[in-house]
């Protein structure tokens, strides 16, 4: 080896020994540099979980907060006292809460009760179980999007699918519950796609699903529905009309007439906006209950001579049963004519003498309220000869369409609803459909869309007469409804306070004084 090539060499192992230190020097730094860099990840990661928490924390607190407020007493309370005395304090706790509900039920449910079932069946019902419901009854809206590459080529386009993974479900959020003594009200949050109709078309999947008999929903928002569910019928026993004799004030635009399924009063404007009423029902429904029932919580007035109610009675048999009560009374095709006719021209009498004056005829002796019973409706608007059919049919019309405003009220009964038998059905803006045959009947009375939105009037028990749906002006969803029964002790007894003869005393469904 010469000296030249030995100071190659010499040179080479110097240089290499350079490289050498400048890269153990940069890894050294850049060891330096990932090491600060993961610390600072894992700070980042650390903060952004705190924050993330903290967020969840002060959502569930604003979104949940009796719930979350009573979690955190709880843990407190076992952290600083001991979870002997939060057992202890518990059991005085229930103890006081089932005396108070033994003792008066109704303040315990309006106070208490009511909080806890809610609390209760959110979390131990709702929450859980109603996801899987809504999903069963084809309430969810599935993702169906999956990413793809598209990889483009000379000859043509492929679709290589990057991720398999199963479409995604997106379901309605729960957002509150309240549990009332019969119903309990859930109220979801829709997800994009869906529109409230759809869940008034699941309405029956849903009942049967929690295991109810009824099942109804509420539109509360574009995308906020009330899923409402009964638990409890409270219209299942027969509901005792008023005491007349007790009644001490008389409202014509609220005539109590019933309970609603909430076990509130149901009351029907005789007077004033919306006192026109069509109720259809089949034989045995419980029609006469609608008709009389309000008649006997406006006794006082009828004796007093401020509303003058007239009887059309086909048959010859439910009206006359009180035939003293009625200013008016026809039964034939003829008479019924002769008695429609004697009220237009009434009614344009009053409209000559109040044009101009007022908007509203207010009731008086002088000017009372001509209240028309018009039992089964359809035997003279269809059953009967063509011209007089006609000359009715046109009589009933001008009575609904200008009558409002001038004291005159059309109550009418039908047991077939189809347009063919009462063509003025449409003049009627205040309906009541009680049991009736036909699925196709609940529409025809209470308009498109009333069976969807849970008025299932055709399953409605024969045991159950007086039961039956409204919907009309000012009410928004059908309500189930029962009249106040009347027992014909009870339209005598009306018949001799109206005329001013001995009242007879009747009893109630339950053997008691109806009160």
């Amino acid at each position: 080896m010469n000296a030249h090539t030995f100071g190659v060499l010499l040179l080479g192992s110097a240089g290499l020994a350079g490289v050498v230190w400048v890269l153990q020097k940069l890894g050294k730094a850049l060891a330096s540099i990932a090491e600060a860099l993961a610390a600072a990840a894992v700070v980042f990661l650390a903060l952004w979980w705190v924050l993330k928490g903290a967020v969840w924390v002060v959502k569930e607190i604003l979104t949940h907060p009796r719930t979350t407020l009573a979690v955190l007493a709880v843990a407190a309370w076992c952290m600083w006292l001991g979870w002997m005395s939060l057992a202890v304090t518990g059991l005085v706790i229930a103890t006081g809460l089932l005396t108070w509900r033994s003792f008066h039920l109704v303040s315990f449910d309006q106070w208490a009760g009511r909080a806890l079932r809610s609390w209760w069946f959110r979390w131990a019902l709702y929450m859980p179980k109603l996801p899987e419901w809504l999903h069963a009854c084809g309430l969810s809206v599935k993702d169906d999007t999956v990413p793809v590459d598209l990889t483009v080529t000379l000859v043509g386009r492929k679709k290589i699918t990057r991720d398999q993974r199963r479409p995604g479900v997106r379901l309605p959020k729960v957002r509150r519950v309240r549990s009332g003594a019969s119903w309990d009200e859930v109220r979801v949050e829709l997800v994009p796609g869906q529109k409230p109709e759809d869940f008034d078309e699941a309405a029956r999947e849903l009942a049967v699903a929690r295991k109810v008999a009824r099942c109804q929903v509420r539109e509360l928002a574009p995308n906020v529905v009330s899923i409402d569910f009964q638990r409890r019928d409270l219209l299942a026993t027969p509901v005792p009309c008023p005491q007349f004799t007790e009644l001490d004030a008389v409202d014509l635009r609220r005539a109590w007439a019933g309970r609603t399924e909430y076990g509130q009063d149901w009351h029907l404007p005789l007077y004033g906006s919306g006192s026109h009423t069509l109720t259809a029902g089949a034989s045995g429904a419980g029609k006469n209950s609608v008709m009389w029932c309000p008649l006997a919580s406006i006794a006082p007035a009828i004796r007093d001579g401020l509303v003058r109610v007239t009887g059309i009675d086909p048959k010859g048999m439910e009206l006359a049963y009180g035939r003293g009560i009625f200013h008016r009374y026809a039964v034939t095709p003829k008479d019924a004519l002769e008695v429609l006719d004697e009220l237009v021209a009434a009614m344009d009498a009053r409209k000559r003498e109040f044009a101009g004056r007022v908007r509203t005829v207010p009731v008086s002796i002088e000017n009372p309220l001509e209240l028309l019973e018009f039992d089964e409706i359809g035997a003279l608007t269809k059953y009967t000869d063509r011209k007089t059919r006609e000359q009715i049919i046109e009589k009933v019309a001008l009575l609904t369409t200008q009558g409002r405003a001038l004291g005159f009220t059309v109550r009418g009964y039908v047991q077939e609803p189809t347009k063919d038998t009462v063509p003025v059905r449409e003049l009627f803006p205040r309906r009541i459909c009680l049991r009736v045959t036909s699925k196709s009947h609940v529409g025809m009375v209470l308009g498109d869309q009333a069976y969807e939105r849970g008025a299932w009037a055709n399953r409605i028990g024969e045991s159950e007469a007086g039961t039956g749906y409204v919907w009309g002006e000012g009410i928004r969803e059908p309500l189930r409804v029962r009249a106040g029964w009347v027992p014909d002790e009870a339209v005598k007894a009306l018949e001799a306070f109206v005329t001013g003869g001995a009242v007879v005393p009747f009893r109630g469904p339950e053997g008691g004084v109806a009160a």
